[in-house]
């Protein structure tokens, strides 16, 4: 006999009754933001959604606009019944790097329309929609290997053309896809590598950072040029 899943009400209940004002002030050090803010631990909010998919509820909770709830929304939801229609509606209002970053990882990059979304996202001006194309791109090298290099190859353009953006999320997004394209995708690592070490020598500030972090990382975990010593 399995047990039944909570509703939109008790999950919602529940949520409200582990408000903590400490974890809240916690999370303002690390540029948490949200306009309907509780204070609930990733972790814990992780456990909430353990056995639980369930797309009504997750539009449910995502329209309460409590910030954990909608990351509770992006646990629980089913990818293979969002729509090109609801990840704009999400991702425009997003208004804080975690709820960005958790909803790209466990519900955009597994969606079939992911990889047509990237570039509108990278043109958009909007801080969190940027990132969010940049992120998708950081998690979706890593969980979705049914995407083969060549289709990863594009997003290169895609970094190459915004590294110069030096908003704090967007240049840190740009960096976390480069970096993990090198780290995550080998037959491609000599093309990122070579790509941070472009990159870096920029006159543009921004673009230089981002650059010489990715170079930083790939040095330290791979040594060699180019990856060459470890890779080729």
């Amino acid at each position: 006999m399995t047990s039944k899943s909570p509703s939109y009400s008790e999950l919602l209940a529940r949520l409200e009754d582990m408000a903590n004002a400490e974890v809240k002030s916690s999370q303002d050090r690390f540029g948490i933001k949200g306009e309907k803010r509780l204070g609930i631990s990733l972790y814990t909010l992780r456990d909430m959604a353990k056995g639980i998919r369930d797309h009504d509820i997750a539009l449910a909770l995502w329209q309460s606009r409590i910030h954990e709830a909608r990351m509770l929304a992006a646990m629980i939801d089913e990818p293979s019944k969002v729509t090109v229609s609801q990840a704009e509606q999400w991702v425009t209002q997003f208004d804080s790097w975690d709820i960005c970053d958790i909803v790209t990882d466990e519900v955009f990059i597994h969606t079939p329309f992911i990889l047509d979304l990237i570039p509108l996202w990278a043109a958009r001006d909007e801080e969190f929609v940027k990132r969010a194309a940049f992120a998708s791109i950081a998690a979706l090298v890593v969980h979705r290997k049914d995407i083969p290099d060549s289709e990863i190859v594009p997003f290169f353009n895609l970094i190459a053309k915004c590294a110069t953006d030096s908003r704090n999320f967007v240049k840190k997004a740009v960096n976390w896809a480069l970096r993990n394209i090198g780290k995550f995708r080998p037959e491609l690592r000599k093309q990122a590598w070579e790509l941070a070490e472009s990159l870096s020598a920029s006159e543009d500030k921004t673009a230089r950072w981002i650059g010489k972090d990715a170079v930083r990382e790939f040095e330290k975990k791979y040594g060699g040029e180019n990856g060459t010593k470890s890779t080729l």
